[in-house]
């Protein structure tokens, strides 16, 4: 999953007004943000298998740390914490303890049987990643209906969306890329691309800050 994640963070908007989107995507794609920079340090390992699902051509071989059920949930407990003791807003810290385990949920949803509930554990998935037709229903609607739920919770300041609009753009293009375009050449290179998803952060907090909110707590 991919725009997925980033769909609950927008739709997050809506029960978090006051946090930014950039806030609420890190939350949501804590799991693979973290991911890359353990591959590189060798902690987790994946290999590159072309054909092993019909989207992804990648066997997910350990990444308990990232990836497990109950370090996300630890991660998003340890995200709450620290949010609140910057903020003292425990509304959107809540949100955010959650946005960080659903992250699980949705790649339940999308992997093979490789997500592990906890480290040393049992692992599984659904495995919708074995028909393309159906990721892109499902990745689509998602992504739709994030849009949707943020764009209906906050307005624009003065008539300037571009950050946002160009944004969403860019998560739209980058996955059909990465759907249809050759896999990676090694690991050491996926996992530097996937460094590159830090930068939708400070993008996502930059085209928050061109809206606000529709209703005011």
């Amino acid at each position: 999953m991919f725009l997925g994640h980033f769909a609950v963070a927008m739709a997050a908007k809506r029960v978090a007004p006051r946090a930014s989107l950039g806030t609420l995507a890190v939350s949501a794609q804590f799991a693979d943000l973290l991911w890359p920079i353990l591959l590189l340090l060798g902690v987790e390992q994946v290999r590159i298998a072309p054909g092993i699902t019909r989207v992804a051509p990648l066997d997910f071989v350990s990444y308990p740390i990232s990836h497990s059920l109950l370090m996300q949930s630890v991660w998003g407990l340890l995200l709450a914490a620290i949010y609140f003791a910057w903020r003292k807003d425990f509304r959107t810290a809540a949100v955010v303890a959650a946005l960080v385990p659903s992250h699980w949920l949705l790649d339940y949803l999308s992997h093979r049987p490789d997500m592990p509930l906890y480290p040393g554990g049992p692992k599984v998935g659904l495995g919708m990643w074995d028909s393309l037709p159906l990721t892109l229903a499902v990745e689509f609607g998602l992504f739709a209906a994030g849009l949707m739920l943020y764009l209906g919770a906050t307005r624009s300041k003065g008539g300037r969306n571009g950050a946002f609009w160009s944004l969403a753009a860019f998560l739209a293009v980058v996955y059909l890329a990465s759907l249809f375009g050759a896999p990676p050449p090694s690991v050491r290179v996926l996992a530097f691309s996937a460094l590159a998803l830090w930068l939708t952060i400070p993008w996502a907090a930059w085209g928050d800050r061109q809206r606000e909110p529709r209703l005011q707590e």
